[in-house]
C-alpha cells in the first residue's frame, strides 16, 4: 500500500468508532502527518478521548494517557530516578508516561503551570531532562492536550506562550441529529458485544514516516509562501488592511504561526490528493492554525467579537494570490 493508501485506510478504521466528528478525525490525522501538537477544545461527551483511542488502536504504536490534577508532579510526567540499592548503578530512571508515541494529556487546564511547564520540553524539543540528563522521545511523537471551554473553576488557564506551541488549536461541537442516533446505536452494538470479531490490521508507523517525506515535497509557489505571510502580518499590523479590524486585537501571530500554516497547508493538500498548495488549502487550516495565536484587544472582547470572525474578516480584506 503506498502511503496515502495506508492514511485513507487509517481515517476509515478511525470513522467506524467517531461517528460525527469527520474534522476532528481530519485534524488528528493532519497533526499527526505535520509531526506537531494539538490543542484540543470541546465539552465533555464528545469523543476527544475516543478519538485519540481509535487512532492508537489502528496505528502500531503506544498510548499514554495523563490525567491533570491540582495534585499532579512534573515528575508524574517526565519520570523520575529510583533508588535500587543491589545495583552497580544506585539510581536507575524510571520513565513516566510522557515517553510513549501519542500522549493523551486529559484536561490540561486543571495542573498548574509547574506541571503544564513540564510537557513544553518534550512538545518543543522531543526531549526530557530529569536530574541533569537528557531521555530522547521516540520519532513517532504527538501532545493532544484537551481542555472543557466551559468549566472555569479550578483550572489554571495556558499562558500565551505555551498555547504558542500547539500548531493547531481545535474547537469541536454537537454532532448532528443522524449522528447522534449512530452512535446510539453503535454504544448498543458495543454493549452487547456485537463488534467485528475480525482483529484489525494496525497501520506501521513506517507508513507516517512515509508520507511525511511526500508531504515535504509538496510544492508551495512563492506567490502562495507570499500570501501565507500576509495573512500572518494582517494579525500584527492590521492597521495596514482595515481600520475596523485594528480596533479588535491587541497581538497577532508569531513567526511559529507562519510555519504552521505552512505545514498544515502542505498536509492538507496532500490528504486531498495533490503535489500543490493552493489559496484553498490554506483558507481550511487557518482557523485552527491561529485561533490561539491572535489576542483580542478590549473592545473586541467587549463586543463579544470572536477570534473565527478575525480570522474571517483576514481573509476577506487580504488579497487572494491568483
Amino acid at each position: 500500500m503506498s502511503p496515502f493508501e495506508s492514511i485513507t485506510v487509517l481515517k476509515e478504521q478511525m470513522s467506524k468508532s467517531i461517528i460525527g466528528q469527520e474534522q476532528l478525525i481530519d485534524r488528528i490525522i493532519l497533526v499527526l502527518l505535520a509531526d506537531g501538537n494539538m490543542l484540543l477544545e470541546g465539552l465533555p461527551g464528545l469523543a476527544k478521548t475516543r478519538a485519540i483511542n481509535a487512532l492508537a488502536k489502528n496505528l502500531d504504536c503506544g498510548l499514554s494517557r495523563i490525567q491533570f490534577t491540582p495534585d499532579l508532579l512534573p515528575s508524574d510526567i517526565t519520570g523520575t530516578e529510583i533508588y535500587v540499592p543491589n545495583e552497580k548503578e544506585k539510581f536507575i530512571f524510571q520513565k513516566g508516561p510522557i515517553f510513549s508515541n501519542l500522549i493523551l494529556a486529559d484536561e490540561i487546564n486543571r495542573a498548574p503551570a509547574k506541571v503544564q511547564s513540564a510537557l513544553l520540553e518534550a512538545m518543543e524539543e522531543r526531549q526530557a531532562t530529569v536530574s541533569g540528563k537528557t531521555y530522547k522521545m521516540d520519532d513517532l511523537f504527538m501532545v493532544m492536550a484537551t481542555q472543557n471551554p466551559i468549566e472555569q473553576e479550578g483550572t489554571y488557564p495556558l499562558p500565551e506562550a505555551q498555547m504558542d506551541r500547539f500548531l493547531v488549536h481545535t474547537i469541536i461541537g454537537y454532532p448532528d441529529d443522524e449522528s447522534e442516533l449512530e452512535i446510539m446505536r453503535l454504544n448498543k452494538r458495543e454493549a452487547s458485544k456485537e463488534k467485528d470479531k475480525k482483529p484489525l490490521e494496525t497501520i506501521p508507523q513506517k507508513a507516517i514516516f512515509d508520507a511525511r517525506k511526500e508531504i515535504a515535497n509538496v510544492k508551495v509557489t512563492e506567490a502562495i509562501e507570499k500570501y501565507m505571510v500576509s495573512l500572518i502580518s494582517a494579525t500584527r499590523y492590521p492597521e495596514k488592511f482595515d481600520v475596523e479590524l485594528a480596533k479588535l486585537i491587541d497581538f497577532g501571530s508569531s513567526p511559529r504561526g507562519t510555519i504552521a500554516l505552512d505545514r498544515c497547508s502542505r498536509v492538507h493538500a496532500w490528504m486531498e490528493n495533490r503535489d500543490y498548495v493552493t489559496p484553498e488549502d490554506i483558507h481550511q487550516v487557518i482557523k485552527d492554525v491561529l485561533r490561539h495565536r491572535i489576542a483580542l484587544s478590549y473592545k473586541g472582547r467587549a463586543e463579544g467579537i470572536t477570534t473565527n470572525q478575525i480570522i474571517d474578516k483576514i481573509i476577506e480584506v487580504v488579497a487572494v494570490v491568483a
